[in-house]
């Protein structure tokens, strides 16, 4: 082999010198992108974000009281609050807030509107009013079942986000009224965005949460109760030596009897000198709540078979003694200068008495287009109410004095429109039997045994898609997904675009192989501190611990109405010995509330058994058989 002169070495030093410089031009470029951060004037036409405030509050002095439009959508949005109206027999979704950045200008708008949305008649509603709270995205919100929702803090920015600011407000919202009220206390939870909320008994319970200072981003690890008798926030405060969930943000935190539960999340950690890293969590904690805010206590709970993938941006929504998980991000590899991640569309439910994940898979979709105007279910009620009353008969505790046709208050209704002269709408929508887009961040509620999904992000190298779509899945049934709108043509042209750049970018690297071999590279970030992989507990994942065996247990493909007519016997017997002072129509009620919470206890073990079947030959409709009659087979 020759030896290398030095007219070799100064040639060497000179490629490297210049690959140095374009890292170095490539870097300035993404500083740049990083507006939010930059202060020195870099967009001058950026206006300043108290001037942007009150832009919006002269705006807003202009609507009336309470305006309500009917539209025939939400304006494309991202980071937005949704919730389900938690009135008794009320079928509504309420949609608050978000932002949207525009692709062409790079100018990011945020939303203060409130829309509602009735599946039963098909009808988006937007309501704006004079006392609504500013602009934001990435609030925290949740319902009380008395009727209010609490609204708290988010984040805002200047429209070339230069400058941004997080909100440390309260706002309650009468989901009758639709009448915002501003929560006046000077020491409550601090500004913040990220953080979440849910309910227990009389208590908003907040936790967590971030808040960007511009030079570094500081998690929090708090926890606040409401109290909606006094109108008030008050601090958790634990023992010095008491174990904690980390300082996280974007984490699940569903309600339970007990208090609520925990799960995942975000955080960044020290990753070398003046260098963090992400770090997403997949821990999950219990917090178990008491009458006296002081003897509330953190548990950590054991991971126990079948764990999802980790991720983040997937926050979980409560239905009937379970979480029900969509989607999410899991960043693999960071560096310096980049981040490779992988997006997720799958769909999980997560049992929380017994602590158990389990992935929920769609069955085959027979119908291409479903119709939203399906006939009302009140027949369908007036047949189980029907059912009911030869039960109580029996028993002898009907009332004396009670309708046979009224419908009972613990079945429900269907929600009627605010204008009875409103009609059904018959839009027709594709249903398919695959999951929507992959992506994070995607705002989702239960309503009436549907989930509905609203928006995400996906994103492709540093650039972020916001995916303007929303669809339905009936958690009941999962015989398909319901698609609203979806709009993934920003989307398909990226990842063509990114296809091809991915092939100059391979061209660029082949010419690059003959360059310095110890020139500086672009480092992958590692943790100071990386915390030890949680050992998982051994379990059966076929087989779902039954903590009510001695109740009846729902057949394979059995409905919730067919249940409880083959144990309704079963149920009221149960009904009667729990609630000695109560008969007739409030006793029916009772007896189906214990049905029809036993029947989505043991959902998802049933549906294991249903796909089992499934597997063996395709099922058909599933007949339930007469047993008073007898026929023989020859």
């Amino acid at each position: 082999m020759a030896k290398k002169t030095k007219k070799d070495k100064d040639a060497k030093k000179a490629r490297a010198e210049a690959k140095a410089k374009k890292n170095q031009s490539k870097a300035e470029i993404k500083d740049k992108k990083k507006a939010k951060k930059n202060l020195d004037g870099e967009d001058e036409d950026d206006m300043d974000i108290e001037e942007v405030l009150a832009n919006f509050k002269k705006e807003q002095e202009q609507f009336e009281q309470i305006n309500v439009e009917s539209v025939d959508k939400p304006t494309r949005r991202i980071n937005s609050c949704m919730i389900a109206n938690p009135n008794h027999g009320k079928k509504e979704l309420l949609l608050f807030g978000g932002e949207n950045t525009s692709q062409e200008q790079g100018v990011t708008h945020f939303y203060n509107d409130l829309y509602t949305f009735t599946p039963d008649n098909d009808l988006w509603k937007k309501i704006t009013s004079q006392n609504s709270p500013m602009p934001r995205s990435s609030a925290a919100m949740a319902a009380h079942p008395s009727g209010i929702a609490l609204l708290h803090g988010g984040e805002f920015s200047s429209p070339k986000q230069n400058t941004f600011y997080h909100y440390s407000d309260t706002w309650l919202l009468d989901c009758t009224t639709r009448e915002w009220t501003k929560v006046e206390q000077k020491n409550g939870p601090s500004a913040r965005s990220g953080h979440r909320i849910t309910v227990w008994k009389n208590y908003f319970i907040l936790h967590g949460g971030f808040r960007d200072l511009g030079s570094t981003t500081s998690y929090l690890n708090d926890s606040w109760l409401f109290d909606i008798t006094s109108y008030k926030w008050r601090q958790i405060e634990f023992p010095p030596n008491h174990p904690v969930p980390d300082a996280r943000s974007g984490h699940s935190l569903i309600p339970t009897q007990e208090g609520a539960v925990l799960w995942g999340g975000y955080c960044k950690v020290k990753a070398g000198k003046g260098l963090q890293k992400g770090k997403i969590l997949g821990d999950c904690w219990y917090l178990k709540m008491k009458a006296d805010p002081s003897a509330v206590r953190w548990e950590r709970r054991k991971k126990q078979g079948f764990q999802p993938s980790p991720r983040v941006g997937c926050s979980m929504v409560h239905h009937k003694g379970r979480g029900i998980l969509f989607g999410g991000v899991y960043d693999f590899e960071e560096t310096e200068e980049s981040l490779d991640s992988i997006f997720y569309n799958d769909l999980f439910s997560y049992q929380i008495e017994s602590n158990r994940w389990y992935a929920l898979q769609l069955r085959s979709q027979r119908k291409k287009v479903v119709r939203l105007n399906n006939k009302s279910s009140k027949e369908k009620e007036l047949e189980l109410q029907n059912i009911l009353n030869e039960i109580l008969e029996k028993a002898n505790l009907k009332d004396d004095d009670e309708d046979a046709n009224e419908l009972s208050n613990g079945l429900g209704s269907d929600s009627d429109s605010d204008d009875e002269s409103e009609k059904v709408s018959k839009k027709e929508y594709i249903v398919r039997n695959q999951l929507p887009h992959h992506r994070f961040n995607a705002s989702t509620t239960v309503v009436d045994d549907t989930l509905f999904i609203y928006g995400g992000v996906w994103e492709l190298g540093e650039k972020d898609y916001s995916i303007d779509s929303m669809y339905s899945i009936d958690l009941n049934k999962l015989d398909g997904v319901t698609v609203y709108w979806e709009n993934l043509h920003d989307i398909e042209k990226a990842k063509e675009l990114g296809a091809i750049n991915s092939d100059e970018e391979d061209e660029e690297d082949e010419d690059d192989e003959d360059d310095d071999e110890e020139e500086t590279v672009d480092q992958k970030l590692v943790a100071e501190e990386e915390e030890e992989e949680e050992e998982i507990e051994d379990a059966d994942d076929m087989e779902i611990p039954d903590p009510r065996p001695w109740l009846p247990h729902p057949k394979a493909f059995e409905s919730l109405r067919n249940f409880y007519v083959r144990t309704g016997a079963s149920f009221l017997e149960w009904a009667i010995s729990n609630n000695k002072h109560t008969r007739g129509k409030h006793l029916k009620t009772k007896s189906f509330e214990l049905c029809q919470d036993r029947w989505w206890e043991r959902r998802d073990q049933v549906r294991i058994e249903e796909d089992k079947l499934e597997e063996l030959g395709g099922v058909g409709e599933v007949i339930e058989k007469d047993t008073t009659k007898s026929t023989k087979r020859r």
